[in-house]
């Protein structure tokens, strides 16, 4: 019967990646999916494994904004305008998700990032250095998305082995 519990977490685990596309907390649902196993089968893995679990998805979170700013500020865009590529991509997020069975939620990011960042930065730049600023946060976002996507698939294959009987 273990094998059946640990066949389904395997398959949740995995399921949870694709959360990932619609902008939800898949990193955030991979590790409470990991700590109720530990808590489950105590002597399948030490919390320290949770632990590192933790920082990585931490490490996602912080990763995804991080080089949208980066992106953002090599491109030229200011403080405004990399507040406002933030604002953006959550913005687009929240109102692409209903369209394309939810991926919009992704390309609803992706723009969001790129508009807030060029709205806010149109008043103290003209139209070119804008948009190239714009440019970066959604390239930096295309970026931290991968990025924190790729920790996610690096938490699961991690996991496998502490979760097979």
């Amino acid at each position: 019967m273990d094998y059946v519990w640990a066949s389904l977490l395997i398959l949740l685990l995995g399921a949870s990646q694709i959360i990932q596309i619609f902008g939800g907390p898949a990193n955030w649902i991979a590790l409470a999916l990991v700590a109720f196993w530990k808590w489950l089968f105590p002597e399948s893995m030490g919390w320290g494994f949770v632990l590192i679990l933790g920082i990585l998805a931490a490490a996602g979170e912080a990763l995804e904004f991080g080089l949208q700013m980066w992106s953002a500020g090599r491109y030229g865009a200011g403080k405004r305008g990399n507040i406002g590529g933030m604002i953006g991509a959550i913005a687009g997020a929240i109102f692409g998700a209903p369209f394309l069975l939810g991926v919009g939620a992704l390309i609803g990011a992706l723009a969001g990032a790129y508009l807030g960042c060029l709205i806010m930065e149109l008043p103290d730049k003209d139209m070119q250095h804008a948009r190239r600023a714009a440019l970066g946060a959604f390239w930096g976002k295309a970026f931290g998305f991968t990025v924190k996507m790729s920790l996610g698939a690096v938490m699961v294959v991690l996991s496998i082995p502490k979760i097979w009987p």
